[in-house]
């Protein structure tokens, strides 16, 4: 499967020379409602989801992809307003699911195996996968990963390059400074294998598209 993920041109040339992605925590996330997608009327439903969001937090972080790469808000927020760029990887479908946008709060079902009255694997699979609807834009793919092992320099988890997520191509942002060159010298013996592409604003739409011209860039 093919997913996108946006960065700003530092960090994606720094990740494509180390073939490593970030592992965003559950801390960091930009959606307050993230892990708490559920209604929570009853104050021990909110306590018991605190429990289990805190511990999933301890061993688990995100990557978050995109479907799509010509969305220009996608590119706005993510990209450093259309100057970073957008790695396009060849994902595997079985470790990666798309997120489910809903209007309202779903409820908790209980464990029936579990005394401490946690939720059962549905409800933890909504609250990984739950956002709310106006978050649709987004099309968003995500897969979880152990924060197991902290990189010693930057003290922040990291997923590296594998059979599983294969980097394929490389999209320029359209207001982006980054060369050619640029992206050449940090794919190193990738550059054969990975497609690199300029992106532009489309003439006729409110999309993001593909520059077709060899314009020096």
């Amino acid at each position: 499967m093919r997913a996108f993920h946006f960065l700003n041109a530092k960090y994606g040339l720094e990740d494509i020379r180390e073939r490593r992605l970030k592992i965003a925590t559950l801390a960091e996330l930009n959606d307050p409602f993230e892990f708490f997608g559920a209604y929570l009327g009853d104050p021990d439903d909110r306590r018991k989801l605190r429990q289990v969001r805190e511990s999933a937090g301890e061993r688990l972080g995100l990557l978050c992809f995109s479907r799509r790469w010509d969305n220009p808000v996608l590119w706005s927020h993510y990209a450093e307003k259309h100057t970073g760029l957008c790695l396009g990887f060849e994902i595997a479908e079985e470790v990666i699911a798309p997120v489910m946008y809903a209007k309202r709060r779903f409820k908790l079902q209980p464990d029936p195996l579990k005394a401490t009255g946690a939720p059962d694997e549905e409800s933890v699979k909504k609250l990984m996968f739950t956002k709310y609807s106006h978050w649709r834009y987004e099309s968003e793919l995500r897969t979880f990963g152990r924060l197991d092992q902290r990189d010693s320099d930057t003290g922040l988890f990291f997923a590296t390059f594998n059979e599983h997520m294969r980097l394929a191509s490389v999209i320029v942002g359209a207001l982006s400074m980054v060369s050619r060159d640029d992206v050449t010298n940090a794919l190193g013996d990738l550059a054969s294998e990975v497609e690199v592409i300029k992106a532009r604003l489309a003439f006729r739409s409110f999309r993001v598209v593909r520059q077709q011209g060899r314009r020096p860039w």
